[in-house]
Parts: C-alpha cells; structure tokens; sequence
C-alpha cells in the first residue's frame, strides 16, 4: 500500500500574519458597517476613554444606535447625552431631523450642547405607527448629518431596515426607545442607558452644577460594553469618580 504525504500547512513571517489580521478586521468591520477612522470627517467626539470601547477607537457614524429610558430623568439625560455627541457632528455637516409622535426635547436647552434650535427640523408624526416609516426616509437623505427618532417598540427586522438606510447614506442614526415593552435583540451597532447623576458644584458657587450622568455602553458590536459617570461642561465631557460625587452629595445634604 503507497502511504500517502502528509500534506505541509503554509508558515508566513510574524509580521505578514499581523498585516493579514489587521486586513481581516477592517473587512469585517466594513461588514458590520464599521467605519475606519481615515473615513470618518468629524474625528473625535470628545467622549474620551469611552471611544476606546468602539473597535476603531471612534464613535462610529454612518450606523444606527439604540438608547433605552424608563424614566423622564433618564429621558432628559439620554437627549442630553445625545445631543452632546450631535453637536459634534453638525460642526462639519448640515441639519439634524429630530423624529417624534410626543417630542422630549426642549429645542432652547439645545444650545447647552453647542446646537441652534434652528438648525434641528422637528417633525411631530400624529400617529406612532407613522414615526418608524419617518425615521427609516429621513436615514436615506444623506444631506443630513444625523436623525433623532424617538418610539417605543422596534422589532430586529425593523432595525434592520433601519440599518440598511444609513448604508448608502452615511447618516447616523440614534433610536430613543422609551418604555419598551421588552428589551429585545435589535440589528443596531450600540445599547446605550443613560441615567442623572449628582452633578458637582464648585465651592461657594450658587446652582445645581453641570448637568452629570451615569452613562452605560451595554452592547456594542466588536467592541467593549463599558460603564462611565460624567459631567457634561462646556462643549466636553469630564470623567467622574463615582463615590466621591456620591460622598459630596450627601455632605451638601447634611448641611443644607
């Protein structure tokens, strides 16, 4: 009986493998509609630590994400935080549509963000079931820079639908889901939780401080889910320690 060869597997140099590896993560980050840095005109967000949990170290554009409130503070905090990174995006690229059947936002209050009211096209849908069909058209009109929309319940074909619009388009596209009946699989790039937070008040300054959350990345697609508390100042985020806001808290309450 001939015996048979075994057969030699293929050896490349280290440094080939890592070239091969990285090649194969951008692919699949195009796939999953990942955005390379060089392709993203913005740059930075101003989100510090918490754009190393995206795989290319960049909030991504061109993608959906999905934020989930219970509560009106959290809705309050999740526009905050959302108009936050909006107000980054608007500085290179046109309008934002803020989408809606009962509208959250208090259009003055977007200043706080470094965002003219004017420049945000709210468009209150009568019905709740018409939103979804809004938000879907406004993703595919690339002359803008983001859509806002806001409802409740979103199945994963509809995210998916969803999803499919930005591709061509490049628009980004953030789902403010509020009081969703479960929190179900969705085809979006990122979950987010944004919750008030005890803000900060400098000494013998008058006020309630700058507006602070407790900000959690709960999924995120090739990435890294994280957990973050900071207060918005200024055009910028500052990184808080939670027990020590939580101890300061507590010390002005004894006092006053």
């Amino acid at each position: 009986m001939e015996r048979q060869s075994i057969p030699q597997l293929t050896t490349f140099p280290l440094g080939d493998k890592q070239d091969i590896i990285a090649k194969l993560q951008q692919e699949v980050y195009s796939l999953q509609r990942f955005k390379k840095s060089g392709d993203n005109p913005i740059g930075t967000f101003g989100l510090g630590v918490i754009e190393q949990s995206f795989p290319e170290k960049v909030f991504p554009v061109g993608a959906v994400h999905e934020f989930i409130s219970y509560k009106q503070e959290e809705v309050s905090a999740t526009n905050g935080f959302i108009s936050g990174i909006i107000g980054h995006m608007m500085k290179s690229k046109g309008a934002c549509l803020w989408i809606s059947a009962r509208r959250t936002v208090y259009p003055p209050a977007l200043k706080s963000f470094g965002i003219s009211p004017e420049r945000i096209i709210f468009i209150d849908v009568v019905k709740p079931k018409d939103v979804l069909w809004a938000i879907e058209e406004a993703l595919k009109c690339g002359s803008v820079a983001a859509v806002v929309g806001e409802l409740s319940e979103l199945n994963f074909t509809e995210s998916r639908r969803l999803q499919l619009a930005v591709e061509n388009s490049n628009v980004t596209g953030f789902i403010h889901r509020y009081q969703p009946r479960s929190e179900n699989t969705v085809a979006c790039l990122t979950r987010w939780k944004i919750k008030p937070f005890y803000s900060s008040v400098t000494d013998d300054m008058p006020g309630v401080g700058f507006p602070a959350w407790d900000v959690q990345l709960q999924k995120v697609r090739n990435g890294i889910p994280g957990r973050w508390y900071i207060t918005w100042d200024a055009d910028s985020i500052m990184f808080m320690d939670k027990k020590e806001s939580v101890t300061t808290e507590i010390q002005r309450r004894m006092v006053g």
